[in-house]
């Protein structure tokens, strides 16, 4: 008996290693087992039986990962202490690969995570150096049967390898259905004579053998997948499409070779040749959104260059995609580093967590490494870009799981809700039918089991969804509004309660009026002042940072920035706090109609500077669009000043809360969710944070700020702030038109289930129209996005004008 591997399940031949009671093919194997289960991952087992791979030889494979120089190019992420690296992964293929591949930590203490894209096949993995290296990850990797596959050329000249099978088996699959055709048309013009006497055997033995490399190549992907859905007792939509394509296979070899018949090779090689032509154009048609998509992708936030021009210095704000190497960038409070960089001026404390998930800031100092991901925490410091904006990594940071999990949990998509259902319900209808035709007339049974598969394959179905997203996100990146995933679309189309903040939300830093009351300001307070706002990005700090006269730039000896409260300075022997009226100390302050800064210096209060706000233009409009079908909440960590005049801008029955803490905003929204309400939050990203990541749907306003927040699930540029109306709209006209596509995917196949059953449709035909169906549903989602789409923006642009 034939005794297969336990751990990768070859067969181990005639002399297996045994070892816990279990067989192995050799002692990689065993040594992968022995690992997981020292390590209590053994139940890597129960997700699949032996998914793992053959460890190959290692020892000196890898020995050029000592070189220095090669490490530089590979990892994304090095301090010294903690190196980032993304691996391909080639073997990645199942749910244990992914499991095993995210639990790295639990085989070598020294991984501090790894997360899986499975997709595109990599692990980006970050360890600690100390005592471990990139050389011993791949090693790692490589003994428990997951070598990666490392090309320098991919680092250095930005090579990818195209993956061609889809390609050749489509051209296989054509070539073998013309000649089948070709060689069928005796029979189909019924030339008996000529049929039987000289050529049948011969053409029906051909028409076999082209048939082979269709089914053993061409199709294997299906087989492939159906055996790996069945295994993990999944039953995947490639099921009934495999079911198909085998049953339709041994039929038509059994009347060939016991001459009861020519068999159906050509429903066979146009199955398959239509099932690919389907994929391809879906592949391409999703490829080519895609990558729109990316390309769109950038954030709609800037970093401030710093030119020195006769003498003086100027600061300007720059698409952060603009920057090269060798720019002069200033980088404020809680601002992020868009680039790799050296450190010129200022105190440099670096928060990685977005990187490495490590909360510990790491002081660095001038001529220090600064890398594209980091966070400055203490004050403003001016850097020395060493490389471009890559814009993938900017977008991998803000996309990364790690942000995402407690707001994935839970939610179910339309598709996901109905589609565990289908697959049964054509299975169930297929074995119905064929057992009634065996039957009534036995020679229909096996074209009905064939066309039942094909003509319900849920692929128009799977795809709707994908489809209708992804061209309405590429639809939203035109329009300036960026969303972290497509999934956003459908949680965005479900919200109820719409939340805004107030200072830098609806209002703009840029238009506001600035009126000083106080104690007049000495020289050196005043540079103290403009040098201590340099280091913010708070909306009120960049408005008075650009209110005030120059001032010569200076490197602060202590800052802190307090969120939602204000921050506090020192140069030399000079001190000074900046904020509210409760965080100087102020407890005389009385509320006054507008929004105030208060100044205090070494410790004797000295005025505040009052801002008159302009509110963003098109608000009220908004507003009153939004009114009609959502409950509407003004939550600011402002006074109650403007409360008068913003009942008179704002519809009555929007609700206001002032003087809210970040913490205050967080917990009034887990008040509402707890109530069933769905929560979308429009902040500008710096104070509002926490609540952005407990909304169900959280929107950064970007104002020309570098404020990076992975909290937040989509960016909108404050241009387009008026059409917020119009992306919730869309957004449920988008999910109105999923609905749509599948419906008209079911109304398709219970027709063509009802000519299938009933043996009025021949498997060549359904496989004609399955692909053709989802390329209907393809156009119908496109067609109707982009006409929806287009429609709400044109009017949200009229209203404007209006």
């Amino acid at each position: 008996m034939q005794q297969t591997c336990f751990h990768c399940g070859s067969d181990c031949g005639k002399s297996p290693i045994v070892f816990d009671d279990k067989n192995f093919c050799c002692h990689g194997c065993q040594t992968v087992y022995e690992i997981f289960s020292t390590n209590n991952l053994s139940c890597y087992y129960d997700l699949q039986s032996a998914p793992g791979a053959i460890p190959q030889e290692i020892e000196g494979k890898y020995d050029y990962l000592d070189n220095l120089d090669i490490i530089e190019k590979l990892v994304e992420f090095n301090d010294g202490s903690i190196q980032v690296v993304n691996l391909y992964i080639p073997h990645m293929h199942c749910s244990s690969c992914i499991w095993i591949l995210e639990n790295l930590h639990q085989l070598q203490p020294e991984i501090k995570s790894s997360q899986v894209n499975f997709p595109k096949k990599t692990v980006r993995i970050t360890f600690k150096t100390e005592n471990f290296n990139l050389k011993e990850v791949v090693k790692l990797l490589s003994t428990i049967g997951y070598a990666p596959y490392i090309s320098l050329n991919d680092y250095t000249e930005g090579k990818k390898q195209v993956d061609r099978s889809l390609i050749y088996k489509l051209g296989v699959a054509g070539f073998a259905f013309g000649n089948v055709m070709f060689l069928s048309f005796p029979e189909y013009f019924e030339v008996s004579e000529y049929w039987l006497d000289q050529y049948k055997y011969l053409f029906r033995g051909l028409m076999f053998a082209f048939s082979l490399p269709v089914v053993f190549y061409a199709a294997q992907e299906y087989f492939v997948s159906a055996y790996k859905g069945l295994r993990s007792n999944i039953l995947n939509i490639d099921v009934p499409i495999a079911l198909g394509i085998l049953v339709l296979f041994i039929r038509s070899t059994a009347e060939v070779f016991t001459d009861s018949g020519t068999g159906f090779f050509d429903s066979l090689t146009g199955l398959v040749f239509f099932l690919l032509l389907g994929k391809f154009f879906q592949q391409k048609t999703y490829s080519f959104l895609s990558f729109e998509r990316d390309y769109k992708s950038y954030f709609p936030i800037a970093v401030t260059k710093i030119t020195k021009k006769n003498e003086s210095v100027i600061e300007e704000n720059i698409q952060i995609y603009e920057v090269k190497k060798g720019d002069r960038l200033l980088i404020r409070n809680n601002e992020l580093l868009p680039v790799d960089s050296i450190l010129i001026s200022g105190k440099g404390q670096i928060d990685y967590s977005f990187v490495t998930g490590e909360s510990e800031p790491v002081d660095k100092v001038s001529g220090d490494k600064l890398f594209a991901g980091g966070k400055q925490l203490f004050g403003a410091i001016e850097v020395e870009a060493i490389k471009s904006v890559e814009q993938s990594y900017l977008t991998q940071l803000w996309s990364n799981d790690v942000f995402a999990k407690d707001k994935e949990h839970g939610f179910i998509g339309i598709i996901n809700s109905i589609s565990k259902y289908f697959t049964w319900a054509v299975l169930s209808i297929a074995v119905i039918a064929t057992s009634y035709w065996l039957v009534v007339d036995s020679s229909l049974a096996i074209n009905v089991l064939t066309s039942v598969l094909i003509i319900a394959c849920p692929c128009a179905l799977a795809l709707s969804t994908p489809f209708a997203l992804g061209n309405m996100l590429r639809i939203f990146g035109r329009q300036k509004f960026y969303l972290k995933n497509a999934n956003i679309i459908e949680k965005l189309a479900s919200v109820d309660t719409l939340i805004f903040d107030k200072t830098g939300t609806i209002t703009t830093n840029k238009k506001s009026t600035i009126a000083y009351e106080g104690l007049s300001l000495s020289e050196d307070e005043e540079a103290l002042l403009k040098n201590t706002l340099r280091s913010s990005n708070h909306p009120l700090s960049r408005a008075l940072y650009n209110f005030l006269a120059e001032q010569d730039i200076q490197t602060l000896d202590d800052f802190e920035e307090v969120t939602g409260k204000g921050m506090h300075a020192k140069k030399a022997d000079n001190s000074i706090e900046v904020g509210s009226a409760k965080f100087v100390g102020n407890d005389t302050e009385t509320d006054t109609l507008a929004t105030t800064v208060h100044i205090k210096t070494n410790d004797i209060y000295k005025g505040k500077y009052i801002f008159h706000n302009q509110y963003r233009e098109g608000v009220k409009e908004l507003f009153q669009q939004l009114k009609k079908d959502f409950h509407l909440i003004i939550l600011s960590g402002d006074n109650h000043g403007e409360k008068k005049f913003l009942q008179q801008l704002l519809p009555q029955r929007t609700d206001m809360l002032f003087h809210q803490k970040p913490e205050d905003k967080l917990n009034y929204i887990k008040t509402l969710q707890k109530e069933g309400r769905n929560v979308m939050m429009v902040g500008d990203g710096l104070n509002d944070a926490g609540a952005l990541a407990q909304s169900n749907v959280g929107i950064s306003i970007a104002e020309n700020v570098n404020v990076f927040s992975p909290a937040c699930d989509a960016i909108l540029e404050a241009s387009q702030f008026q059409k917020i109306a119009a992306f919730i709209k869309a957004a449920k006209k988008t999910v109105s038109i999923i609905k749509w596509s599948i419906t008209l995917s079911f109304i398709y196949n219970v027709i063509g289930l009802y000519f299938a059953v009933t043996g009025q449709l021949s498997p060549i035909i359904a496989a004609i129209l399955m692909p053709l169906s989802s390329i209907t549903v393809l156009i119908f989602v496109t067609v109707l996005t982009n006409l929806k789409g287009e429609k709400l923006f044109k009017n949200s642009r009229n209203e404007a004008r209006a």
